[in-house]
């Protein structure tokens, strides 16, 4: 299993210094992914309920905080040299997506083709309207496209595409991504839906475990959701999809109940989190990316690099 560290782009990695410091402490320890969240503003007046939380409050809506997600990936590539950088993720509607093609492929060249894209649609209705963004009921439809969209752009010599929400023609596209064919795609979300979206379009699936509806928070209902997903990609004529995950992780010892009372996965001592590790790997994980906020950056390399000796030191 590799691993990979998502941080917030606020607090301590709101600051160039400390951001690089911490960047860089990731890649000596042995990451192999470095993760950043995708918020541009924020309202004063949020009405859309967080959907990974119990109070349903989130934990930047206070300030409004966060750097933006493709800037801060190039600030990171020219900062590092190995380690692959994550959008983690980026919410698809976010970007006219001639403009996310670019910034995406701008980044995988500069960076030595370092980035994994990892997308989502989004829950924060508000954000969409400041952004002037699609029609955010009908987010799901338009991410759709803009990843069709985006692999035409990123392989084809003479890009065009016609869909509901996103078309273009006549057009010169260039450079390419370096990587080829294109940097994979890891789609988040846990809904039926993402799960479609995975199988059809993604190289890899990307939830979360705490989601209150659909909640993939055991070995076993990972494994069931990554098979739905792996048999949609079936039907779809591709390539089965590789797994990955996002949890929240706190330092050795401390456990973390869910919502259901059962300790939280890769919470706890340290021989209940590797038994973690291997009962997930057997479920189909490849890649685990692990998260959390620090209020101070000695905090931030503590915890990463406690993470990193409980993992594989």
């Amino acid at each position: 299993m590799q691993f990979g560290l998502h941080i917030g782009l606020r607090g301590p990695a709101g600051q160039p210094d400390p951001l690089r410091r911490i960047a860089r402490r990731a890649e000596a320890a042995g990451y192999g992914h470095l993760g950043v969240s995708d918020h541009v503003v924020i309202s004063r007046a949020p009405g859309t309920t967080y959907p990974y939380t119990k109070d349903g409050r989130w934990f930047a809506e206070d300030t409004g905080e966060c750097l933006e997600q493709m800037t801060t990936v190039g600030f990171l590539a020219a900062a590092t040299e190995r380690i692959r950088l994550l959008t983690s993720v980026m919410v698809l509607g976010h970007r006219p997506p001639l403009l996310a093609a670019k910034m995406l492929a701008t980044a995988d060249v500069l960076s030595g083709g370092r980035l994994t894209l990892g997308v989502g649609v989004g829950w924060l209705r508000e954000e969409f309207d400041l952004l002037d963004a699609p029609e955010f009921d009908r987010r799901g439809a338009v991410a759709n496209e803009t990843l069709e969209a985006f692999r035409n752009l990123w392989t084809e010599p003479a890009p065009s595409y016609a869909g509901q929400h996103v078309a273009f023609d006549n057009l010169l596209f260039s450079p390419k991504p370096a990587q080829k064919p294109h940097p994979p795609i890891w789609v988040g979300g846990e809904s039926p839906a993402a799960r479609r979206r995975a199988g059809r379009l993604g190289d890899a699936w990307y939830p979360l475990g705490n989601h209150p509806r659909w909640r993939f928070n055991t070995p076993e209902r990972y494994a069931a959701g990554l098979a739905q997903v792996r048999e949609i990609a079936e039907e779809a004529g591709r390539p089965p999809p590789a797994g990955s995950f996002y949890a929240m992780w706190i330092m050795p010892g401390d456990t973390v109940l869910d919502e259901e009372g059962n300790r939280r996965p890769f919470t706890g001592e340290r021989g209940a989190v590797r038994d973690d590790f291997a009962a997930f790997a057997e479920a189909g994980l490849d890649t685990l990316i692990v998260g959390y906020e620090s209020p101070d950056e000695d905090t931030c390399i503590r915890r990463l690099e406690g993470f990193a000796e409980l993992a594989w030191g």
